[in-house]
């Protein structure tokens, strides 16, 4: 109950918040995602990776979020061969399993229960999660319609990779940001956390409570919420990383779906009332799986 109340509860409130505002005043989400995406994120992610000591860990990071990766779409595809589903059904199935909701959720999560250096290696896996989704995310929401040049496009176009780079050539070059620069940047870091939290909350509020598929929702929910964080531990075994980024990698692999999946799904036209349930139902009960999850690891 202690980690329910320490670590759970105060990351369910902001969104609790989000929620209602939502629900009481129907914001437009569009401009506030528009300064996450464009300012806070990536002046978090900046900050990380300036201040960061990169290491062999990082090395296990990358390592372990392509391999968590087609490791789900491995299960997805054998399942679908197994029950004899057509493409859309397996395209739909990796769109609403194979991508966590690393960011606006896990991240606070894993500050709340690991600390700050534990969610220095959250912002690096939410980066790589970005990178993914936005190309293996397009990829399956668009059956492959889209493209490779689409995808590395849309990664080009993401603020959060310039200020990934920025942060490692200053790293390594030795060079030093001026201090009032740093300030600033430091500030708008402070922001980012807090506001995907409340757009999470926003999402959620509009998400429509349908006459659900319960069969299909039921086996996304299961592969998103237990079969990930199963294969996460496997992973975490074999690779010879720090006991904490594990405890880290595994809690970010339990995630419930991520709602930006919801976007790419909408824009493609791949089932979105399919994504937006598995995204709805696996959000609501992860308050209860990730709980466990922590009671468990420690």
């Amino acid at each position: 109950m202690s980690i329910f109340i320490n670590v759970v509860l105060p990351v369910l409130l902001v969104f609790a918040s989000g929620f209602a505002i939502q629900k009481w005043k129907k914001v437009d989400i569009k401009p506030v995602s528009v300064v996450a995406l464009y300012i806070a994120t990536p002046a978090l992610v900046f900050q990380t990776f300036y201040s960061a000591t990169i290491d062999r860990q990082y090395m296990y990071i990358i390592v372990f979020a392509f391999a968590l990766l087609f490791s789900l779409i491995m299960v997805n595809k054998v399942l679908a061969w197994i029950m004899r589903k057509p493409d859309e059904t397996q395209n739909k199935w990796i769109l609403a399993t194979a991508f966590m909701n690393a960011g606006n959720y896990g991240a606070p999560i894993i500050l709340f229960a690991y600390g700050q250096q534990g969610f220095a290696y959250a912002v690096i896996f939410m980066v790589l999660q970005s990178i993914i989704m936005n190309i293996f995310g397009v990829y399956y929401a668009a059956k492959g319609q889209a493209g490779a040049r689409y995808a590395i496009r849309s990664v080009l176009q993401m603020p959060v990779t310039y200020a990934l780079l920025l942060g490692i050539f200053l790293q390594v070059t030795g060079l030093e940001m001026p201090a009032n620069v740093l300030g600033t940047v430091d500030i708008i870091a402070a922001a980012a956390i807090p506001l995907v939290m409340l757009i999470l909350g926003m999402q959620l509020a509009n998400m429509e409570w349908t006459n659900f598929d319960w069969p299909s929702v039921s086996y996304g929910v299961v592969i998103r919420l237990f079969v990930s964080p199963a294969i996460a531990f496997g992973l975490t075994t074999i690779l010879p990383m720090d006991p904490l980024l594990a405890n880290v990698l595994i809690v970010s692999a339990a995630m419930p779906s991520a709602a930006t999946i919801v976007m790419y799904a909408l824009q493609f036209d791949s089932d979105p009332k399919y994504i937006s349930s598995v995204t709805l139902i696996s959000t609501l009960l992860s308050v209860i799986t990730i709980t466990l999850l922590l009671t468990l690891l420690g």
